[in-house]
């Protein structure tokens, strides 16, 4: 817990210093675009010039905040964040928090979807493939859980819009909802568009942590079916199911616990290559944009989000520890 403020201060200071000595930012891209123009009204002969004095340039950097130094401008940008002032877009000039509120019900629908789905198949999965270990059953799932863990996201992603949407049209190319979703009258059928559509996003948000979970769930087991507390409890005359289910599981489950708060973070940002592939408009996409586009406050109110999501998911993550590992104990 002591260590919260200054994780928090350490992640933002870097990545504000790293936005200040980064070439290319909103000055730049602005004169970029203003030269692009001029090159084109020079070839239409309308011979203007879009140069800019360097007292131009110097006020756009104060207008900015790009004038002042590292330390001093993160500190006003601090006061600001304390106050829940996120700052304005220098691209959309859109207050920063407008902009990321409007997204996150997007990415906390892909995000909790994905959470929910991977821990409710993933730990029965993960336990009937360490009770049977070696069947055929398990040799063909580990089969598909490591292909799918070799492929990236965004690969599959590619491979599923170019079959089934692009070929076979069953599910559409992107978005979080279609066009008509407005004209829709009732709640089902709004939901069943977003389902529509979700489909195979979800999937390429499953594959991943969907694999790491199901083999660290079995791996776990394993280990604590050949222990010696097991086979102690099978010689007292304890059933081998109900000693699994007593002792090996609840200990198996302690490495899972200690990953559950660390799911925080994804919950909320999500995966931005994967939303920049299905075209959805959440933290991810926006975050991508705004990086593309040098957007600096937006990338800072991201990064403050993200910081604060990973400082308290690893705090649940010891609460959740604690709660399964009867040895933990918090103020012993």
């Amino acid at each position: 817990m002591m260590l919260v403020i200054p994780t928090f201060l350490g992640i933002t200071l870097l990545i504000f210093t790293i936005t200040r000595f980064v070439p290319g930012g909103p000055v730049e891209r602005l004169l970029a675009t203003m030269q692009t123009q001029g090159d084109v009204q020079t070839t239409s002969d309308v011979g203007m010039s879009n140069a800019l004095s360097e007292d131009q340039i110097a006020e756009l950097n104060a207008f900015y905040g790009l004038d002042k130094p590292v330390f001093e401008a993160y500190t006003e940008w601090l006061g600001k964040l304390l106050s829940l002032d996120f700052g304005e877009s220098t691209r959309y000039y859109e207050p920063v928090w407008d902009m990321i509120a409007e997204r996150i019900p997007v990415s906390a629908f892909y995000g909790g979807m994905t959470f929910f789905i991977s821990y409710f198949i993933s730990i029965p999965l993960g336990y009937f493939k360490a009770m049977r270990h070696g069947s055929v059953f398990d040799s063909t799932s580990s089969i598909m859980i490591f292909v799918g863990y070799a492929l990236p996201g965004y690969v599959v992603g590619i491979l599923l819009i170019t079959l089934f949407s692009y070929h076979l049209e069953w599910f559409p190319m992107g978005g979080f909802v279609g066009d008509d979703f407005d004209d829709y009258e009732t709640f089902y059928e709004q939901f069943k568009d977003i389902m529509w559509h979700a489909i195979l996003p979800l999937i390429c948000y499953l594959i991943g942590d969907f694999a790491t979970l199901t083999m660290t769930m079995k791996n776990n087991l394993m280990e604590n079916l050949s222990a010696d507390y097991v086979r102690t409890a099978i010689a007292k005359g304890l059933p081998f199911k109900v000693a699994v289910r007593r002792h090996a599981l609840r200990n198996s489950l302690i490495p899972v616990a200690s990953h559950f708060g660390n799911s925080l973070l994804f919950f909320m940002t999500g995966s931005f290559l994967i939303e920049v592939i299905f075209n959805i408009d959440g933290i991810g996409l926006l975050g991508y944009e705004a990086i593309m586009e040098r957007d600096y406050p937006v990338v800072m109110g991201i990064v403050a989000i993200n910081a604060v999501l990973l400082m308290v998911g690893n705090i649940l993550s010891d609460m959740c520890v604690a709660v399964v590992d009867p040895r933990v104990k918090f103020g012993a």
